[in-house]
């Protein structure tokens, strides 16, 4: 599995609904790659590419895959270009529940219960929860029961004014930095309901809080912005790592993503050890 850094820059949405030719351009582009670069690394010419991208030329569907690859095009996107250039899609989308999945799923539950007693679950590309462990259900304490409703959201829990956005003593700080992923996602996906996902958890009101509830009452280290979030008197300090799979051949399986919330200073870490043995 791949650990996706917190500080990766945000890309530009790419067009839909052109050619393949636009479409590869669109992705050079916001990998800021020229021309001559990709050839390179495809074992084509620039010459090639830049035919490809203008339509003088129809690229092969090992060309597209390979080109793909070598941009880092999502899984899902790859079949669009496929499409785009008359070929049909390459890679399935298998349903989570499905038996072939199995074995994935079973890990999965594996290793985040694992992280215990630390909070960690698994989100698909509309940020549904899959998976949970124990440190998460410790953090949905109390919450409203429309908000526990399958399937859970993990962006409606966490900014929702009735949902752990109160206890979030950082919330402006928190909340902008889930929604500037989102902004990320929604521009490598092209996603509809993302995109609605994301101007509906944008436009929650954000609760007010008293002055200083952002301060920490210790220094916190500068390595990550953490999340310090309230629990039963306590205020609780995490910082997020995501990971997703390294070298997925299905769309399902390339859209999930392990979240884990790993302790960023001692109180933390004997809290939850006290707490979740």
């Amino acid at each position: 599995m791949t650990t996706v850094p917190s500080g990766a820059a945000r890309p530009a949405a790419i067009p839909s609904g052109q050619g393949v030719g636009p479409l590869l351009r669109a992705w050079r582009e916001q990998r800021r790659v020229s021309q001559l670069e990709l050839a390179l690394r495809a074992d084509s010419s620039a010459r090639h590419i830049s035919f490809i991208e203008t339509g003088r030329s129809r690229p092969s569907e090992e060309m597209v895959l390979r080109l793909a690859e070598h941009l880092e095009v999502p899984v899902r996107e790859r079949n669009a270009l496929l499409l785009a250039a008359g070929y049909a899609p390459r890679f399935p989308e298998t349903p989570l529940d499905d038996p072939a999945l199995d074995a994935l799923r079973a890990g999965m539950e594996q290793l985040i219960q694992g992280y215990e007693p630390y909070p960690a679950f698994v989100v698909d590309a509309m940020y549904h929860v899959q998976a949970a462990n124990r440190g998460i259900l410790m953090l949905l304490d109390d919450l409203p029961e429309h908000l526990l409703q399958p399937p859970l959201n993990a962006m409606r829990l966490t900014l929702h004014p009735e949902g752990l956005a109160p206890r979030i003593r950082n919330l402006r700080e928190w909340r902008g930095h889930l929604l500037a992923q989102m902004e990320r996602q929604i521009a490598l996906h092209r996603s509809a309901p993302l995109r609605a996902l994301y101007e509906e958890v944008a436009a929650y009101p954000v609760p007010e809080q008293p002055p200083g509830a952002g301060e920490p009452a210790e220094p916190v280290p500068p390595f990550a912005l953490p999340m310090r979030i309230e629990h039963d008197g306590r205020v609780l300090s995490f910082i997020s790592s995501i990971s997703t799979f390294n070298t997925p051949m299905d769309v399902t399986v390339a859209e999930l993503a392990i979240e884990t919330l790993l302790p960023a200073d001692p109180a933390t870490v004997k809290y939850l050890q006290t707490l979740l043995p």
